[in-house]
């Protein structure tokens, strides 16, 4: 990838597509194309096709995706399933018919098993069964990044993927009913410092294990993977690091200064019981995160607090 590029970020306005576009631009990287879901619908490959027939981009990032936390999963995963295999089968697909060379697909950690070794390589895919609160979701990243190394081995375009562990960061979505686990705390965790709640409610034992990356390494991560001239298939990228759903709870509620007790309800799913990625590959390939969870979490705080005020919170 070079400066000169015409370079498309599918989802420019998700958390993911976002910091990406902010990636690039500060490499220098400003010949970005955008579209808005009203004026381009993943889901339309005719649509799709024509955009890209139109655009001509060089290089293709897709960030665009139905996401949502265990609630929202489980509740739907037909629709999980449905969408985000369309996005990724007509956004790659498109671009492989409309000669777009070089092509980044960004998935998730929950396409590996769900007892998968501890930490997770990319080897491990396809080796047992998915997590069913998000098996749709899996199958159809699956589907995607499969797609672009059956492309990349028979038709000689360079297409790749990478799988981020969990997420969080600014433009991320608060919703407290289908968001995931940690933006989810924040909000809950703010609305009772400010109503002045006795306690918080917080699905689950806590007892699962987490591994949490804040969005704009990703960011970097990705602009660092598209400008390697040979990349790997699959890498994972992540902090390295884990941490308890109950330690998680306790960080949160220090960063937001809400003195609420956490009342647990462990009638609730917990989700895979650990998801810690194995970073070894994409490290020895030159990169690694840069941003603490302790920091991430006092930035992401003031985001909230900031994009609340000024009436851009994503709920």
């Amino acid at each position: 990838m070079n400066k000169a590029d015409r370079i498309y970020v599918a989802g420019h306005r998700g958390m993911v597509g976002s910091a990406v576009c902010r990636a690039l631009a500060k490499k220098g990287y400003a010949n970005v194309v955008t579209r808005t879901h009203k004026e381009l619908d993943l889901l339309d490959p005719a649509a799709v096709a024509a955009f890209y027939a139109a655009e001509k981009p060089d290089v293709a990032v897709i960030a665009a995706a139905r996401v949502g936390g265990i609630g929202a999963n489980s509740a739907a995963n037909a629709l999980f399933l449905y969408e985000n295999e369309m996005i990724a089968l007509n956004t790659v697909w498109g671009a492989y018919k409309a000669g777009v060379k070089r092509l980044l697909f960004l998935g998730s950690t929950c396409i590996y098993p769900r007892m998968a070794p501890q930490p997770i390589p990319e080897s491990a895919l396809l080796t047992s069964e998915l997590e069913k609160t998000n098996e749709g979701y899996a199958l159809a990243k699956i589907s995607g990044l499969k797609l672009c190394e059956f492309l990349r081995r028979d038709c000689g375009v360079l297409y790749h993927s990478l799988m981020p562990t969990n997420l969080y960061g600014p433009g991320d979505n608060y919703d407290v009913v289908g968001g995931h686990v940690l933006p989810t705390m924040i909000r809950k965790f703010e609305t009772a410092r400010v109503n002045g709640d006795a306690t918080v409610p917080l699905w689950g034992t806590g007892t699962p294990l987490r591994e949490f990356l804040h969005v704009d390494d990703l960011a970097a991560a990705c602009v660092f993977m598209l400008e390697l001239e040979n990349p790997p298939d699959l890498v994972n990228v992540g902090s390295g690091e884990e941490v308890s759903i109950r330690t998680l709870a306790e960080k949160v509620k220090a960063a937001t200064g809400c003195p609420a007790a956490i009342d647990w309800d462990s009638t609730k799913p917990d989700g895979t019981p650990r998801k810690l990625c194995d970073t070894t590959l994409i490290r020895s390939l030159g990169w690694k995160p840069e941003i603490d969870l302790d920091t991430g979490l006092a930035m992401t705080v003031a985001d909230y607090r900031a994009a609340l005020d000024a009436g851009t919170i994503r709920l």
